[in-house]
């Protein structure tokens, strides 16, 4: 009998095993309605569940109103949004992958619009709202300088995410993923680009770490010890000077220590002026290296396409998971798909039999 390929062999972390390696990233669908997913995000999600995939991971889920990246987010803010949201936790469970949700704050770039109508910022008079962030420091020409948090803020959000983690458990997800990636609020602390504090949330990167430590903390405190938690960083910030893969080794180390199980390896995003070398699998040597240096489990996402491309990173140990984003947009049965091409034997949903046997 042939030999399973890595991507479809299953991966256990805690008391959760996904059945195979090709783990839906999470993307923004901005169709939210006050926070709240609609029928689009049942479908949306539900079928990639459909199509195979290990692990589908809601998009960045705002812990506060002003946490949204812009007014069409999802939230998980009340236990209304939480109630809502298990309906498409159930559904997905229900498909044979198991179901995350991504736990988020826009920080600085909040209140924008949707890509489609141009992501510039809402102003409060559209129905947008001042954003937060470390530092009074706007993202670019066209965006408002944002609240510099003072400390009593900062303890808010921290109850804020822990309050959001509680809702997720009782939504029945299996995965929370801690956003700290992107230039959103997480990132902006670890960032010199973004953090031009004075006091003990700036300056050194022991200051810098302390607020997205003290998340992930209350997080995994909050979380159930059974179900595994994941962290996505941006693992540089491409500019000098900027935040470092160094950086991001010793924060997985950090992470690590506090029972973090999996950390999701993209980058950029702090700063819209990096020059980010964009290429297939550009991103893959971020999670081999926070794999061997640290110990902690990875994955790795950006611009992996093909069957042979994610095989080939699983077989040469450089992430033990694939995140999957816009070739799951343009596929949503990419893993069946994927099986096929790698001899790999996997269950179809019995209503597609005929196709598969076809």
């Amino acid at each position: 009998m042939p030999q399973q390929p890595l991507l479809f062999t299953p991966l256990k972390l805690r008391g959760v095993e996904f059945r195979n390696r090709v783990f839906v990233s999470p993307m923004c669908q901005y169709s939210a309605e006050n926070g709240l997913p609609t029928d689009w995000h049942l479908v949306h999600l539900g079928s990639r569940a459909v199509g195979g995939a290990g692990l589908v991971i809601v998009e960045a889920t705002a812990v506060s109103p002003v946490g949204r990246i812009s007014p069409g987010d999802l939230g998980i803010w009340s236990d209304e949004h939480g109630a809502a949201l298990a309906r498409i936790a159930t559904f997905v469970k229900a498909q044979g992958a198991a179901v995350g949700v991504q736990l988020a704050h826009a920080g600085r770039k909040a209140s924008t619009a949707t890509p489609w109508s141009g992501g510039q910022a809402v102003p409060a008079s559209d129905g947008g709202w001042t954003p937060v962030a470390p530092s009074p420091i706007a993202f670019g020409p066209a965006f408002p300088e944002p609240h510099e948090l003072s400390h009593a803020e900062i303890d808010e959000l921290v109850g804020q995410f822990g309050a959001a983690a509680g809702r997720a458990a009782a939504a029945g997800f299996d995965v929370i993923e801690l956003h700290a990636a992107h230039g959103y609020l997480l990132h902006e602390f670890l960032s010199p680009l973004t953090n031009a504090r004075t006091d003990r949330f700036g300056g050194t990167f022991d200051n810098r770490v302390r607020f997205p430590l003290a998340v992930a903390a209350r997080l995994r405190e909050t979380w159930p010890s059974s179900l595994p938690m994941f962290v996505r960083i941006s693992a540089t910030d491409w500019v000098d000077g900027g935040w470092s893969l160094a950086d991001s080794l010793e924060f997985a180390r950090r992470l690590a220590a506090l029972g973090i199980d999996l950390v999701d390896c993209s980058s950029g995003g702090a700063v819209a002026s990096a020059k980010i070398p964009v290429a297939p699998g550009f991103q893959a040597p971020f999670a081999a290296a926070v794999r061997k240096e640290t110990g902690v489990a990875t994955g790795a996402v950006g611009m992996i396409t093909s069957p042979e491309q994610a095989e080939q990173i699983l077989a040469t140990g450089q992430a033990d998971a694939i995140l999957l984003a816009r070739e799951l947009l343009r596929n949503p049965y990419w893993p069946l798909v994927a099986a096929r091409r790698l001899g790999a034997a996997v269950e179809w949903p019995k209503q597609y039999l005929r196709a598969k046997l076809g």
